[in-house]
């Protein structure tokens, strides 16, 4: 009997993991109502998914009986239809926590996961939570799960005496495939229990395998389906009321439309014709010190949603697009500058992306910006005059990425700003590759990029990287090197911070596939990276770093690290100054990260970090700290405290000439000085139910840098005293942002959203002490400003109106 189990089993991890599941569905003509309740007829007629297989934490293990699920799928020429069972022989502990769209919290879920190609390169995944929230995103292995996607698609789920139902319509609108008429579409299923943080998968997903999408079953049936017009509409109208203390109140209104139209059923067009971003979430600005331009995301739905393809080689940063103007007025000395606008409005935006039947996917991305003027004052005469600061501009991004072998790619890219008159254009292309063996084994990726700018003189520039990795199995590495030249330059719709450069690294890892007697998962890791001045050889980075990142049995998570810059590294960008470097010394550092199980109605966030530096003296640390509560499922509130400190910091601050030096009449002047920094957040929902949400977010934050000395850097980087400075240099920074927001999902893709925000920042030399009076300073302060919101967005398909005339 033990030696039939024992062949029984052996059969089942052959024929259950090694080959793909195959479901079938059929065409209806009936009428399915999304309700959650699988009564109609027609669900009988077809065979259901099942013999769900866990894919973490106990890889491979079969689902238990009294956790079965049982999916279906049927078709007609406007969607497909899910129906999914989820048993559970505890229904009430079944966790369902209200959340908003594309969050989870502490909910069970069950997800369908779409590739109308079959190619193994990208999943269009739609979930719904046991609380019937949605969240749906795009899938990849390069980029990962892309939730600023978002489709229109329909789905209920209700909790029963046996567990929980889940019934979905997602219409072909939201997915892409082929025109053929007999589809073959990869497909799996998704289940997460979250009170065990168990995850189940239809297909088996092999963790020893590093890829997911390629692991998916297929669904056959669909025939000679005859898709709509893809045509959606999206007018949406705002009104604004804006206030503070140096001016009146006044109310503004303004309207636009977005439209998407499918041009087939692998590409769609989608165009912004009156862009309104005004209730765009704010920046989380800081006290920036160093040589670099503070990074910012990108919070603007369009430049967000679906754009895992303009990803491809890292060259598009989309808040180039209305950010910055490229050029800073100029004056006299009688002249003053009352007005230079911090940002470029945006006419207009479409983007086209898809892929064909073999492979090809083709991106197109353009965006125009107005001219935008700075206001200039003539001091004397109190004349004002306008000065063009950016011009008109054409932002253009083209991809084109050939996928083959279900595992591999090569992709072109190219950016393009071109700026009317004789302002700055930049040009950037670049050959992408990512190539795996047949198994995903090993992986080659690796680029090459070519910059072009042409501005008051022509710069050309390269860039190019190599990387070599086993990508599969408990032990796993990866070697590489990159090369940058001195005039590669991406900035002008890319970023990029350092250049002149080659650099080689290394990583190592090995990881648990399956559970052992104290972990869920653990992981460990060694990085090491080595980073050369092109033209001198002297070595401007290094670090090596060793980290362990775990979950236990109770689903806490532990972390630890610890890195080490072992030897003395040339800066060369704090300096300011061409061909100048900075002997920035040895340290080593480390760190700790403790997270509590968010199941529980209290979760808590611990992270210490400590670094020594090899001068004396020179230190640094500070910790975050985050606790979360959830009264019940509709109400939760997050608080996070983050405090940094930094010990006799060495950093330029001017540029000065020294008439008493004559091997180096400008002299560089930096500060040793002490930096702290910290910031309270405050946020939280409370969810009526899945469709209707308030919500809370509040950010204080301060930074300041005092300077103790005054310090001149040297030809040979070191850094001796200089007495001559007197001039106050002190930063000190703070800010506040406060947002209280009500949405309502009122139907399919259309959004009600009333916000009210305030928020307020300064600038000062002078440095106050008093963190409880910066905090009342800011909230009184007469740069506060206030903004109240009402935006309206409705979503009309064209075929409903179409239909109903």
């Amino acid at each position: 009997m033990r030696k039939i189990l024992f062949i029984s089993v052996l059969l089942f991890s052959f024929f259950g993991y090694s080959q793909k599941k195959v479901l079938q569905t059929k065409f209806i003509s009936d009428n399915i109502i999304i309700d959650g309740k699988l009564d109609e007829n027609i669900w009988k007629s077809v065979p259901a998914a099942k013999d769900f297989i866990m894919f973490q934490p106990d890889n491979g293990k079969l689902i238990p009986e009294n956790k079965k699920t049982e999916v279906k799928v049927l078709y007609d020429n406007d969607a497909i239809y899910i129906a999914a069972a989820m048993y559970d022989d505890e229904p009430k502990k079944i966790l369902r926590e209200i959340v908003q769209r594309d969050n989870f919290g502490a909910s069970d879920i069950f997800g369908v996961f779409v590739n109308g190609f079959n190619d193994g390169q990208q999943d269009f995944r739609f979930i719904v939570s046991a609380s019937d929230g949605q969240a749906d995103c795009i899938g990849t292995d390069t980029n990962g799960e892309d939730y600023s996607w978002d489709a229109v698609w329909k789905s209920k789920a209700t909790i029963t005496n046996f567990g929980w139902v889940v019934e979905m319509r997602i219409p072909y609108a939201a997915l892409r495939f082929s025109g053929e008429k007999k589809q073959t579409w990869g497909l799996n299923f998704f289940r997460e229990i979250k009170r065990d943080k168990h995850k189940y998968s239809w297909n088996f997903i092999d963790s020893k395998i590093g890829t997911f999408t390629q692991q998916t079953g297929v669904l056959e049936g669909i025939e000679n389906i005859k898709t709509p017009t893809r045509l959606f509409l999206l007018p949406y109208s705002s009104f604004y009321v804006n206030a503070n203390s140096q001016q009146k109140t006044y109310g503004t209104i303004k309207g636009g439309l977005d439209i998407k139209y499918g041009i087939n059923d692998a590409f769609t067009l989608d165009a912004i014709l009156i862009p309104d971003f005004g209730q765009t979430k704010y920046d989380d600005q800081i006290l920036n010190l160093g040589p670099f331009e503070q990074q910012f995301n990108e919070n603007r739905s369009f430049f967000t949603e679906g754009t895992d393809l303009f990803s491809k080689g890292n060259l598009l940063y989309s808040r180039r697009i209305g950010g910055r103007p490229s050029n800073y007025p100029t004056t006299a000395s009688n002249e003053e500058i009352i007005d230079n606008p911090s940002s470029v409005n945006l006419i207009n935006a479409l983007k086209v992306s898809g892929r064909t039947k073999d492979g090809l996917g083709i991106g197109i991305l353009n965006a125009v910006t107005e001219k935008t003027y700075a206001s200039i004052q003539n001091n004397d005469t109190k004349e004002i005059r306008r000065e063009l600061v950016e011009p008109l501009a054409n932002y253009n991004v083209l991809v084109l990425d050939q996928r083959f072998r279900k595992n591999s790619s090569i992709s072109f890219i190219n950016t393009n700003v071109t700026r009317n008159g004789s302002f700055r254009d930049g040009n950037v292309s670049a050959l992408v590759w990512d190539l795996n063996t047949k198994k995903n084994t090993y992986n080659l990726s690796g680029n090459f990029k070519y910059s072009y700018i042409n501005d008051i003189e022509d710069k050309k520039g390269t860039a190019t990287s190599l990387n070599f990795g086993e990508t599969s199995g408990k032990y796993r590495y990866s070697i590489g090197t990159e090369i940058l030249s001195k005039d590669f330059d991406n900035n002008d719709l890319g970023i990029n911070f350092e250049t002149n450069y080659y650099a080689i690294y290394g990583n190592a890892n090995y990881r648990i596939l399956n559970p052992t007697k104290y972990f869920n998962s653990f992981n460990t890791n060694i990085n090491m990276y080595t980073q050369f001045q092109k033209e001198t050889g002297k070595i401007q980075g290094n670090n090596i770093n060793f980290n362990i990142n775990s979950n236990n049995k109770q689903n806490h998570y532990f972390g630890l690290g610890i890195n080490a810059n072992p030897i003395e590294s040339h800066d060369y960008y704090e300096p300011r100054t061409e061909n100048r470097y900075l002997i920035f010394p040895k340290r080593m550092g480390g760190w700790f990260m403790f997270s509590s199980n968010y199941n529980n109605k209290f979760a808590i966030d611990i992270n210490p970090s400590f670094a020594v530096l090899s001068e004396p003296g020179r230190n640094s640390y500070g910790f975050d700290i985050g606790p979360r509560y959830r009264f019940n499922d509709k109400f939760s509130l997050n608080y996070s405290f983050s405090f940094f400190r930094q010990n006799n910091n060495k950093g330029y601050i001017d540029s000065v000439e020294d008439d008493l030096n004559a091997i180096t009449p400008n002299a560089i002047i930096f500060a040793n000085r002490n930096v702290l920094t910290y910031s309270n957040s405050l946020s939280g929902k409370y969810s009526i139910n899945s469709k209707m949400t308030f919500n809370l977010s509040l950010r204080h934050y301060w930074s300041f840098a005092e300077n103790k000395n005054f310090l001149s850097l040297e030809q040979n980087g070191r850094l001796t005293d200089y007495m001559n400075y007197t001039e106050n240099r002190n930063s000190s920074f703070f800010s506040w942002n406060g947002d209280i927001s009500y949405s309502w999902w009122f139907a399919p893709g259309s959004e009600i959203s009333i916000l009210y925000r305030n928020n307020a920042a300064n600038f000062q030399r002078e440095i106050d002490k008093d963190f409880g009076k910066k905090v009342t300073t800011l909230l009184t302060n007469d740069q506060l400003k206030h903004v109240f919101s009402i935006s309206i967005r409705y979503f009309i398909d064209y075929n409903a109106v179409k239909n109903k005339f």
